[in-house]
């Protein structure tokens, strides 16, 4: 097996091969095919989403012998030596503007790029991380960027492209990519595990793709390190949760239905699990709260799986179904609001456990506060007849209940209490409501 990284391993080498950029690939493939390439392009986007592979594409394409092509040969040399793991071509320079981007760095690159392509049709100058020239490096690539010759052509790569000074961008095609959706890179990363030959858990790439962020590069990174440490078994969930830190189901399956049945204990009993497991509180609230979410979701769109609103495998779904049923609309989105809050409040908190803690008893004791979100989580519960069991001890009354003024007032209070007849070993009369001024006194 080479040694080499996932994502080099892996890297696309023409533009169908790229995943969720259809509306920046599809419109260069087009200008190729129309010879209406420009002589300057502004890659931007978040990190990890094809912008240097695909200024490496388009170099290719241009370059090639058939070219300028959409669909390179793959053949002849120029095509070969921009292979994924070919030894590059002295005509398309790659700069790193992180450390060239001085106006020293910049002339030297004007004075060379007049000199003719060596054995291609185009010099392409591949310029990454752009937005780390300098305002001076810039004016003095601006006359050249303006006005290159005709075998000149220059692509810039940036994740920050307002940084880039306008008389730049002015000159340049510029096409924004974005983060690739959750289902193209899971699908993507699991045409990888079989061509990788490894077997993984259903469960774990849905973890993958949410530690990726949308990022194709990140994601692989994370996908090569699980299947670098992976057993005989392949990938288990259980061995991907603990790697990439993330809070086991079944954690977050026990809070959630101690909080949809009041059941005090056993949430705090899941806080100190939490905490004797070495785990993070933080990263154990913001996963609840990701929980929380795909629950909202649920009460509102029971078909929210089928729909791509919720990215999780199936028994996952069933079990928050269930659980969203348990819950009222109300009761959900203050939990979620609650927990939203206490994890900022958990930013740079001394005692994570504690906020934990307090996060959950918020949560548990609605009928603690008179804001409106509480009034309305109480009566969900209500209007469900919800009755809980705290902490296992038999039915009782909903923690959500709170005791009116009339509670606890006699049953016949509506009415006037009636007078015990006079006598020596008489009971005393139950006190009774102040008769009315023009009532007769009662007979001797």
């Amino acid at each position: 097996m080479s040694s080499l990284a996932l994502y080099r391993r892996y890297r696309p080498e023409s533009f169908a091969e790229v995943i969720g950029q259809e509306h920046v690939t599809d419109p260069l493939q087009q200008a190729l095919r129309n010879n209406r390439v420009n002589h300057a392009y502004l890659f931007s986007g978040p990190r990890g989403c094809g912008k240097t592979t695909s200024a490496r594409i388009l170099a290719r394409c241009l370059n090639c012998e058939q070219g300028p092509t959409p669909t390179p040969c793959g053949e002849c040399q120029s095509c070969q030596d921009l292979a994924r793991n070919g030894p590059g071509s002295i005509d398309v320079i790659e700069i790193d503007a992180a450390s060239h981007g001085g106006v020293d760095d910049a002339r030297d690159l004007r004075e060379k790029a007049f000199f003719g392509p060596a054995s291609s049709r185009y010099k392409i100058y591949i310029i990454d991380e752009a937005h780390m020239v300098t305002s001076a490096g810039f004016n003095a690539l601006l006359k050249v960027v303006e006005e290159p010759p005709e075998h000149l052509k220059f692509i810039f790569a940036t994740t920050e492209p307002e940084k880039v000074i306008g008389t730049i961008r002015s000159r340049t095609h510029h096409y924004p990519f974005r983060l690739v959706p959750p289902g193209t890179l899971r699908e993507y990363l699991g045409e990888v595990c079989g061509k990788e030959d490894s077997r993984v858990e259903e469960g774990v790439l849905p973890l993958v793709v949410r530690a990726g962020a949308g990022s194709v590069r990140d994601s692989m990174s994370v996908m090569d390190q699980l299947l670098a440490g992976a057993g005989e078994d392949g990938v288990t969930y259980a061995m991907a949760t603990s790697l990439l830190g993330y809070t086991d189901g079944s954690l977050l399956d026990s809070v959630v239905e101690a909080f949809a049945t009041g059941d005090g204990a056993a949430a705090f009993e899941v806080v100190d699990h939490v905490i004797e497991r070495g785990n993070d509180p933080r990263r154990f609230v913001t996963d609840l709260l990701e929980r929380l979410r795909d629950l909202v979701i649920l009460a509102a769109v029971p078909d929210a799986a089928e729909k791509g609103l919720i990215d999780a495998p199936a028994d996952v779904v069933e079990r928050m179904q269930a659980q969203a049923s348990t819950f009222g609309a109300a009761e959900l989105s203050r939990a979620a609001d609650l927990v939203n809050e206490g994890l900022t409040e958990m930013r740079g908190a001394n005692s994570p456990r504690l906020q934990l803690e307090l996060i959950c008893a918020r949560v548990l004791l609605p009928a603690a506060y008179e804001d409106a979100r509480s009034v309305m989580a109480r009566l969900d519960r209500i209007e469900r007849g919800g009755v809980f069991t705290p902490g296992g001890q038999g039915p009782g009354p909903s923690m959500a209940y709170v005791p009116g003024p009339d509670a606890h007032a006699p049953a016949q209070a509506a009415q006037p209490a009636p007078i015990a007849p006079p006598g020596p070993m008489a009971p005393p009369a139950p006190v009774a409501p102040p008769a009315p001024a023009h009532a007769p006194a009662p007979a001797a």
